[in-house]
C-alpha cells in the first residue's frame, strides 16, 4: 500500500494542539450556555439537561474511534502499515451506521428520555426541541470523531485543531444570528442554537474527510470500507468496547446525578452547569495530556520501547497535576467575574464560588484519572480501566451522591464532595495499575507477535 504520512511525534508537539482543540470543543458548549444565558436561566437549564443525553450518546461512538486509534498507533510504532487503510475504512463505515441507529433512537424516544429528569413543562419542551435537532446531527459526529482520532494518531493534531476552530466560529456566528435576530434572521432561541450546532458539525465532518485524504495521504478506496475481517474488527473492539463502557458509565452516572440535582430546583441545576463550564478549562488539561500521552505511548509500545513508555506515563501524570492546580488558582481568583458572565443571580454566584474553590481538592484526583486511564487504554489495558471505573462509580460514587446531596440534605455541596471522592478513587486505581507494569502484557502488537510465533 501507499505509506501514509506520519509526523515525527513528541509529547509537547502532539499535546498542545489537542489542548487547544479540546478547549475549543468545550468552549462550543460554553458559548451556547453563555449566549443562551442572555435569553434566560431556564433556557440554559433545558439545554444543559439535553446535552447530558447528547454526551451520553456521543460516548457510544468511542467504541470504534478509540479502538481504531489505539490499534493504529501501535501498528504505526511497529511499522505495520498494510492494515491501516482497511482499519480506517472499517472504522468509519461502522461508526456511520452506528450513528444512524443512535440518531434515529434519540429522535424517536426523545420525550421518554427527557422524562427521567422531571423538568417543568416549559423546560421540557425547549430541551425536547434541542434534543431532536442536535440528536439528529449525531450522525455527523459519529463520522467526525472517528476521522479525527485517526488523523491525530498519525501526528496531525494541528489540523484537527484548525477544523474545530472553524466549527466554533460557524457555531458562534449562527448562535448570534438566531439568538439576537441579527441581519434579519429570526430570533429562535434554543431551536436556533440547535440548528447552528448541527450545521457546524456537518461542515466539520467534510473538513475532516479532506484532511484525512489530502494531508495524511490516507486514501481509502470504496472497496476498503466494505472489506471486513473478523480479526481486524476484534482488535478494535477489544480496546474500544471497554474504554467506551467506562465513558458511558461515567456519563450515565452524571445523568443520574443531574436527576438528583433537579430535585434541588432550577437554580441549583443552573449553578452546577455554570460551575462545570468554568472548570472545563482545567479538565481539558488532563484530557489533552492523557490523549497526547496515549498517542505517544501507543507508538512507543508498538516499537517495543516499554521502559520509555512507562517513564513517559509518570511524567505526564506529574505535569498534569502541576498545570491543573496552577490554572485552578487563576479560576478561583476570578471566580465571581467568571460566574458573572453567565448570571446576575447572587445565590447562584455565591454557591458557584464555593464549588470552584473545591476545585483544589477535585483537580489532582481528576488528573490522575484522566491521564492514567487514557494511557492504560493506549497500552491495551482497557479492560482493567472499565472494571474499576464501573465498580467505583455504581457501587460507591452514585450512592454517595444521593446520600450526601439528598438523604443527608447537604444539597449541591454534598453532591460536589461526592464528585471529588469519585475522581480520587478512580484516579488512584489507574495510577497504581500503571505503576504495577501489568499493562506491559496487554500490548496488541506483542500479543499479535506471540500468535504468529505459535502458528510458525
Amino acid at each position: 500500500m501507499e505509506k501514509p504520512d506520519i509526523k515525527k511525534i513528541s509529547i509537547i508537539a502532539i499535546t498542545w494542539p489537542i489542548f487547544i482543540e479540546s478547549l475549543l470543543h468545550m468552549s462550543l458548549r460554553t458559548a451556547d450556555t453563555l449566549m443562551l444565558s442572555q435569553v434566560s436561566d431556564e433556557a440554559v437549564a433545558s439545554v444543559g439537561v439535553a446535552n447530558q443525553l447528547i454526551m451520553f450518546m456521543f460516548f457510544l461512538f468511542q467504541f470504534i474511534s478509540t479502538g481504531a486509534a489505539v490499534v493504529i498507533a501501535q501498528y504505526l510504532g511497529a511499522k505495520k502499515y498494510n492494515d491501516i487503510k482497511l482499519l480506517t475504512g472499517n472504522a468509519i463505515l461502522i461508526n456511520l451506521l452506528f450513528g444512524i441507529l443512535v440518531a434515529s433512537t434519540i429522535m424517536i424516544f426523545s420525550r421518554q428520555l427527557l422524562g427521567f429528569f422531571s423538568l417543568e413543562p416549559e423546560l421540557f419542551e425547549q430541551a425536547n426541541t434541542f434534543l431532536l435537532i442536535v440528536g439528529g446531527a449525531l450522525i455527523f459526529q459519529a463520522v467526525s470523531v472517528t476521522m479525527s482520532a485517526i488523523i491525530q494518531t498519525h501526528g496531525y493534531t494541528k489540523e484537527t485543531m484548525f477544523v474545530t476552530f472553524g466549527m466554533n466560529i460557524l457555531n458562534i456566528t449562527g448562535n448570534y444570528l438566531f439568538i439576537f435576530g441579527a441581519f434579519g434572521f429570526p430570533q429562535w432561541g434554543v431551536p436556533g442554537v440547535a440548528i447552528s450546532t448541527a450545521v457546524s458539525q456537518f461542515l466539520a465532518m467534510i473538513a475532516y474527510a479532506l484532511v484525512l485524504y489530502y494531508r495524511v495521504n490516507l486514501k481509502v478506496e470504496w472497496k476498503e470500507y466494505f472489506t471486513f475481517q473478523k480479526e481486524r474488527i476484534m482488535k478494535i473492539l477489544r480496546i474500544g468496547v471497554p474504554s467506551s463502557i467506562s465513558m458511558i458509565s461515567y456519563s450515565s452516572s452524571q445523568i443520574v446525578t443531574t436527576g438528583f440535582i433537579t430535585l434541588l430546583g432550577t437554580q441549583m441545576l443552573a449553578t452546577r452547569i455554570y460551575s462545570l463550564n468554568i472548570l472545563f478549562l482545567v479538565m481539558i488539561l488532563g484530557i489533552s495530556l492523557g490523549r497526547g500521552s496515549q498517542i505517544v505511548i501507543g507508538h512507543l509500545i508498538g516499537a517495543g520501547k516499554m521502559e520509555e513508555a512507562y517513564k513517559q506515563g509518570l511524567r505526564s501524570g506529574r505535569w498534569s497535576i502541576i498545570i491543573a492546580l496552577g490554572v485552578t488558582v487563576i479560576v478561583t481568583t476570578f471566580s465571581k467575574p467568571l460566574l458573572g458572565l453567565f448570571t446576575s443571580d447572587a445565590e447562584i454566584i455565591s454557591m458557584g464560588v464555593i464549588l470552584l474553590l473545591l476545585g483544589f481538592l477535585l483537580e489532582p484526583g481528576r488528573c490522575l484519572n484522566l491521564v492514567y486511564g487514557a494511557i492504560l487504554n493506549g497500552a491495551g489495558d482497557a479492560r482493567f480501566v472499565m472494571i474499576e471505573s464501573v465498580a467505583v462509580m455504581w457501587l460507591f460514587s452514585v450512592p454517595l451522591y444521593y446520600i450526601l446531596g439528598i438523604h443527608l440534605g447537604y444539597g449541591l455541596i454534598g453532591i460536589w464532595i461526592a464528585f471529588i471522592a469519585d475522581e480520587w478513587a478512580r484516579g488512584l486505581f489507574v495510577y497504581f495499575r500503571w505503576r504495577s507494569n501489568a499493562w506491559r502484557k496487554k500490548a496488541i502488537v506483542k500479543q499479535e507477535d506471540k500468535e504468529m510465533e505459535k502458528l510458525a
